[in-house]
């Protein structure tokens, strides 16, 4: 896989990174406050070249956690582990206006079902059904999946930010132990919170991230091998939340503005798929208010613009 340096990207790098000044890096997972603020890369994976394939600027080797976005990921998994009927007999697929952590929705909604799975509490639901008989196996296949999604790659993930998520997320247990009164949930929380916070612990750089962007702008096909990793209906599926749920709460204003599937981290990730095309991977650790990179929003809002991304 050929990969080089694009002058474009640095250049548009250069012009958004005063915005980083605006934002604020996430300070409630104790972990990610030692980051550069103003750190920026960006990569994006060409499925229309024979060449080249992988173009990237900024300080692309630089790795950080996934956070949200292994929620996308593990969705695919569970599918795979369990279908389509199983999944969403569990969890919904409404978008929300709420914060992504809020519990109001579980108490006001009929059966106690988070509204989708990129919420914290659908995504908790959604690894509780991954297959396993403990944490440890559990975990295995997470990371095992994962790797097939960068052609075997090893997978590693933060052990300082796992532990530190794991020590102060008290308000995704209690969203556990809600949905466990009401069987949404039926495994240990201790044991759920343990997997999910290594789950969201993943390590990658932003080629890595574009490279799994690739494999669902090609409807789950491996970018190089055409192998299927994923099934074209559980990508097709991933895809749609994507859009309507990927941005937190600023979906709607994202699929306007820029119109891909995306999804974000609070880590300052964002992993974006443009159908047939590319895989593009971006962080930049500094957040807006509904915690996205706000300067990797503004490169996708740029790419969009110059090469008419839009889906609509």
């Amino acid at each position: 896989m050929g990969c080089q340096t694009n002058e474009e990207l640095e250049e548009i790098i250069s012009q958004v990174r005063p915005i980083t000044a605006k934002g604020k890096v996430a300070d409630y997972i104790p972990a990610l406050l030692n980051v550069d603020a103003t750190d920026i890369s960006a990569a994006i994976f060409h499925l229309d070249r024979s060449e080249g394939q992988c173009t990237f600027a900024g300080n692309y080797k630089q790795v950080f956690t996934l956070q949200s976005i292994s929620k996308v990921l593990v969705l695919a998994l569970a599918l795979q582990d369990h279908g389509y009927e199983y999944v969403f007999n569990k969890v919904g697929m409404e978008p929300t206006g709420d914060p992504f952590n809020s519990i109001i929705k579980l108490e006001t909604s009929s059966h106690s079902r988070p509204l989708n799975p990129m919420i914290n509490a659908g995504a908790l639901a959604v690894t509780s059904m991954i297959k396993g008989n403990n944490a440890e196996e559990k975990w295995g296949r997470i990371n095992q999946f994962i790797g097939s999604l960068l052609d075997g790659k090893s997978v590693t993930y933060d052990q300082e930010v796992a532990r530190s998520e794991f020590e102060t997320t008290d308000l995704n247990r209690a969203l556990s132990y809600f949905m466990k009164q009401h069987q949404v949930i039926e495994t240990d929380v201790e044991e759920l919170i343990d997997v999910y916070t290594r789950q969201c612990a993943l390590e990658m750089n932003c080629l890595d991230l574009a490279r799994i962007g690739a494999v669902f702008a090609q409807n789950g096909k491996d970018p190089l091998t055409g192998g299927i990793i994923i099934k074209d209906e559980i990508a097709r599926i991933c895809k749609t939340f994507m859009v309507t749920c990927g941005m937190y709460n600023a979906s709607g204003e994202f699929a306007i503005k820029v119109g891909i599937p995306a999804k974000s981290g609070v880590s300052g990730g964002i992993l974006g798929v443009v159908q047939g095309k590319y895989g593009i991977g971006i962080f930049s650790p500094a957040l807006d208010e509904r915690g996205n990179s706000i300067a990797g929003l503004e490169i996708l809002k740029i790419l969009a613009n110059r090469y008419h991304f839009s889906i609509f």
